[in-house]
């Protein structure tokens, strides 16, 4: 199975802590951030990798070339205006055409998650989404997910002013591939534009209570750099046999 990573955001609210690079590549424990996904997903088998890249891309491309260093393969669709989430995952369905099913990231979120278990799971209900979902004690910065029974999602609540614990979007998806014929060209966000949009035909969420952090602020990455060490030890498998991360 392929897996997408997001990572062609202007990453504008961080610009002041990383002005000259994109997001993704923001150094915490002196590695690039997007390190972590790229070791995290090789570690568990998934080593085909998809680069939706946009802002500063060449600078991802430099880092990560074709993969090989990083244990995988690695294609770049690379977007030349912003597209947002759901616009860059429809640009690159070329690199999709053949997966029946596929794994999507933002590359600005780490989530302590077993993929294989989600893949599992999506593939036994029939989905044709599955969000992780995690649950935090102050969900007013992201919106929330609302679940039902058999973790089926009811709906979505954009954010609130209002500080309050919540199930939130942890940004780790596995999709199947008629999704992509739902999704406009052009400017579209997954969040906002698309699941909302696809709920009637099976939407599921499932909850995950290992670490979950994103880098979209300046103090969550500050945090991020604090706890790098249990990101990193988080992200490689007890059976992992590609060369570890460096833990400072």
């Amino acid at each position: 199975m392929k897996a997408v990573l997001l990572v062609g955001g202007l990453g504008t609210r961080l610009r002041s802590a990383v002005p000259s690079l994109p997001k993704a590549l923001a150094s915490v424990g002196g590695r690039p951030f997007l390190e972590l996904l790229v070791r995290q997903l090789a570690c568990q088998g998934l080593r085909q990798l998809v680069m939706c890249t946009g802002y500063l891309s060449e600078q991802i491309e430099e880092v990560f070339r074709d993969g090989i260093d990083f244990g995988g393969t690695i294609e770049y669709s690379k977007e030349t205006v912003p597209l947002g989430t759901a616009g860059a995952l429809k640009l690159a369905q070329r690199y999709l055409q053949q997966e029946s099913e596929f794994l999507v990231l933002n590359g600005d979120s780490f989530v302590e998650v077993d993929f294989n278990d989600l893949i599992d799971f999506h593939s036994k209900h029939s989905s044709l989404a599955t969000i992780a979902v995690v649950a935090v004690e102050n969900a007013s910065r992201y919106g929330t997910v609302h679940v039902g029974a058999a973790s089926r999602v009811l709906g979505f609540a954009e954010k609130s002013c209002q500080d309050a614990p919540g199930i939130i979007n942890a940004g780790v998806y596995v999709f199947s591939n008629s999704i992509l014929a739902q999704i406009p060209d052009g400017p579209a966000s997954l969040e906002r534009d698309v699941f909302p949009q696809l709920l009637e035909q099976g939407v599921y969420a499932v909850e995950h209570r290992g670490i979950f952090i994103d880098i979209g602020t300046p103090d969550d990455y500050v945090r991020a750099s604090e706890m790098y060490g249990r990101l990193a030890t988080a992200a490689l498998d007890k059976r992992c046999r590609i060369s570890p991360i460096a833990i400072s």
